[in-house]
Protein backbone atom coordinates (compact mmCIF):
# COMPACT_ATOMS: atom_id res chain seq x y z
CA UNK A 1 0.00 0.00 0.00
CA UNK A 2 1.61 3.44 -0.77
CA UNK A 3 0.51 6.33 1.73
CA UNK A 4 -0.83 9.48 -0.41
CA UNK A 5 1.58 12.27 0.28
CA UNK A 6 -1.89 14.37 1.47
CA UNK A 7 -2.54 11.79 3.72
CA UNK A 8 -5.02 14.16 5.85
CA UNK A 9 -6.95 15.19 2.43
CA UNK A 10 -7.21 10.97 1.61
CA UNK A 11 -8.05 10.07 4.68
CA UNK A 12 -11.07 12.76 4.67
CA UNK A 13 -11.91 11.69 1.46
CA UNK A 14 -11.97 7.64 2.21
CA UNK A 15 -13.60 8.40 5.47
CA UNK A 16 -16.50 10.45 2.69
CA UNK A 17 -16.47 7.22 0.97
CA UNK A 18 -16.76 4.73 3.68
CA UNK A 19 -19.73 6.99 5.02
CA UNK A 20 -21.73 6.95 1.84
CA UNK A 21 -21.58 3.30 1.73
CA UNK A 22 -22.44 2.97 5.31
CA UNK A 23 -25.89 3.73 4.55
CA UNK A 24 -27.47 0.60 4.23
CA UNK A 25 -29.82 2.23 1.09
CA UNK A 26 -26.74 2.93 -0.85
CA UNK A 27 -24.77 0.06 -0.40
CA UNK A 28 -27.84 -2.07 -1.48
CA UNK A 29 -27.98 0.43 -4.55
CA UNK A 30 -24.19 0.44 -5.01
CA UNK A 31 -24.38 -3.97 -5.24
CA UNK A 32 -27.34 -3.65 -7.75
CA UNK A 33 -25.15 -1.75 -10.47
CA UNK A 34 -22.33 -4.49 -9.66
CA UNK A 35 -23.36 -7.17 -12.06
CA UNK A 36 -24.69 -5.25 -15.29
CA UNK A 37 -25.37 -1.36 -16.25
CA UNK A 38 -28.55 -0.58 -14.82
CA UNK A 39 -31.70 1.77 -15.08
CA UNK A 40 -32.67 3.90 -11.85
CA UNK A 41 -36.17 2.06 -12.31
CA UNK A 42 -34.89 -0.82 -12.30
CA UNK A 43 -32.88 -0.92 -9.07
CA UNK A 44 -35.56 1.05 -7.43
CA UNK A 45 -38.13 -1.95 -8.78
CA UNK A 46 -35.30 -4.47 -7.35
CA UNK A 47 -34.97 -2.70 -4.13
CA UNK A 48 -38.43 -1.90 -3.47
CA UNK A 49 -37.67 2.03 -3.32
CA UNK A 50 -39.40 5.01 -4.99
CA UNK A 51 -37.09 5.81 -7.96
CA UNK A 52 -36.72 9.98 -6.77
CA UNK A 53 -35.04 8.08 -3.14
CA UNK A 54 -33.02 6.27 -5.37
CA UNK A 55 -32.05 8.59 -7.72
CA UNK A 56 -30.82 10.83 -5.05
CA UNK A 57 -28.40 8.10 -3.19
CA UNK A 58 -27.06 8.06 -7.23
CA UNK A 59 -26.18 11.63 -7.32
CA UNK A 60 -24.23 11.45 -4.22
CA UNK A 61 -22.51 7.95 -5.12
CA UNK A 62 -21.93 9.75 -8.58
CA UNK A 63 -20.01 12.97 -6.98
CA UNK A 64 -18.54 10.61 -4.83
CA UNK A 65 -17.26 8.80 -7.86
CA UNK A 66 -18.47 4.96 -6.51
CA UNK A 67 -21.20 4.95 -9.49
CA UNK A 68 -20.47 6.01 -13.17
CA UNK A 69 -23.66 6.93 -15.22
CA UNK A 70 -24.26 6.24 -19.02
CA UNK A 71 -27.28 7.54 -20.72
CA UNK A 72 -28.68 5.26 -23.50
CA UNK A 73 -31.64 7.33 -25.43
CA UNK A 74 -33.78 8.55 -22.43
CA UNK A 75 -32.86 5.99 -19.87
CA UNK A 76 -29.41 6.38 -17.97
CA UNK A 77 -27.63 3.38 -16.71
CA UNK A 78 -25.55 3.08 -13.38
CA UNK A 79 -22.88 0.84 -12.86
CA UNK A 80 -19.52 0.88 -10.18
CA UNK A 81 -17.67 3.47 -11.53
CA UNK A 82 -14.66 1.13 -11.61
CA UNK A 83 -12.98 -2.03 -10.75
CA UNK A 84 -11.82 -0.81 -7.29
CA UNK A 85 -15.62 -0.61 -5.82
CA UNK A 86 -16.27 -3.93 -6.49
CA UNK A 87 -12.64 -4.95 -5.34
CA UNK A 88 -13.69 -2.88 -1.94
CA UNK A 89 -16.81 -4.57 -1.26
CA UNK A 90 -16.08 -8.22 -2.57
CA UNK A 91 -13.22 -8.02 -0.03
CA UNK A 92 -15.30 -6.51 2.70
CA UNK A 93 -17.90 -9.59 1.94
CA UNK A 94 -15.13 -12.46 2.20
CA UNK A 95 -14.01 -9.98 5.38
CA UNK A 96 -17.10 -10.26 7.12
CA UNK A 97 -17.45 -13.82 5.78
CA UNK A 98 -14.46 -15.70 7.88
CA UNK A 99 -15.19 -17.76 10.96
CA UNK A 100 -13.83 -15.81 14.38
CA UNK A 101 -10.82 -17.39 15.83
CA UNK A 102 -12.62 -15.29 19.17
CA UNK A 103 -8.35 -14.06 19.36
CA UNK A 104 -6.99 -11.06 19.07
CA UNK A 105 -4.35 -11.70 16.84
Amino acid sequence: MSIPPDIDNAVDELADLFHLLGDPTRLRIVLACLAQPTAVGDIAGALNLSSSLVSHHLRLLRAARIVKAERQGKQVFYAAADAHISSLLSNMFEHIAEPTTGLDA
